[in-house]
């Protein structure tokens, strides 16, 4: 095996490991963003969740002296995302209030197929046999779990539905903007325009809500978990390729699975538990796969 193979083979597997982070922090987003669900809307869930992620930023990148890294030049790559994002996350936390946490995080997984198609188009990444077959059982995985019909649509489906393509096109984005950005500079971005159009939306009917006490640990569980996931998946998607990256969230499944059945009373079933092992299978091979292309 060569250095740069060797090199290539290490960064695929820290790539993994970083989205297993975004896994454990998207996972506690979800619990937060229900539990804050009864008192404020989404756009104001989105608006606080801002304003805890910027103060952070800006204070750890003072104290680590990454301010400096903060660009103007991408304003536009980083306003399209924030868009995307934002769009999709408050459907995400709307669904979260509507259909149970694996069903939403199932039709979530969606956002892999929108980014095998995206990514040569706006990335250049070559679409692999390997890659559309991890992501096809991903989705057969899926699909077992959520088990859509006519008769089970539901406006909680749909918007979980929609959101997975904002998730889809704010990672393809996010990869674009590691080539020339550094975190501190997306994640300064992200917080500081998710907050203005957190304060628009939220305001927009003169009436913003104030959090109640108990629920302000939520909220900042949310902005602290929301912002660890996105450095986490950042990172990710500066180690490996989007499509490599984006299936190792599938994981995210069975673990929601789990918090539903034991926070939420939310049944688990031979369903979901098959999913998951498909699902499960599908990563793994998807991650063996690229090591050992690497190692040849």
């Amino acid at each position: 095996m060569t250095d740069a193979a060797r090199i290539e083979n290490a960064n695929i597997l820290q790539a993994a490991a970083w989205m297993m982070g975004a896994v454990v922090s998207f996972s506690c987003m979800a619990v937060g963003g229900r539990s804050v669900s009864f008192e404020l809307d989404t756009f104001e869930i989105m608006m606080f969740r801002s304003f805890v992620g910027f103060i952070v930023v800006v204070g750890f990148a003072k104290m680590l002296g990454t301010l400096s890294e903060v660009k103007y030049d991408r304003l536009g790559t980083h306003a399209l995302r924030n868009v995307f994002h934002f769009a999709g996350q408050n459907l995400w936390f709307y669904a979260l209030t509507l259909i149970p946490l694996a069903q939403v995080v199932a039709l979530e997984f969606t956002s892999p197929l929108w980014v095998l198609v995206l990514s040569p188009l706006f990335l250049g990444e070559r679409l692999t046999r390997i890659r559309v077959i991890a992501a096809i059982c991903g989705f057969v995985g899926v699909l077992i779990v959520a088990r859509p019909s006519p008769e089970t649509i539901s406006v909680g489906m749909i918007s979980a539905a929609i959101a997975a393509i904002g998730f889809a096109g704010t990672m393809i984005l996010t990869k674009r903007l590691t080539r020339t950005q550094s975190l501190t500079c997306i994640l300064f971005w992200m917080t500081a325009m998710q907050a203005v159009l957190g304060i628009v939306c939220a305001g927009y009917d003169g009436d913003i809500a104030v959090p109640s006490l108990p629920s302000v640990p939520w909220l900042v569980l949310i902005g602290l978990a929301g912002l660890c996931a996105h450095f986490c998946l950042t990172k990710a998607l500066t180690l490996a390729p989007a499509t490599v990256i984006v299936p190792v969230d599938f994981l995210r499944l069975p673990v929601i699975a789990i918090i539903g059945l034991t926070l939420y009373a939310e049944p688990l079933d031979i369903f979901v538990i098959l999913g998951a092992i498909i699902i499960f299978g599908a990563n793994y091979a998807n991650i063996c796969a690229e090591t050992r292309k690497t190692a040849a």
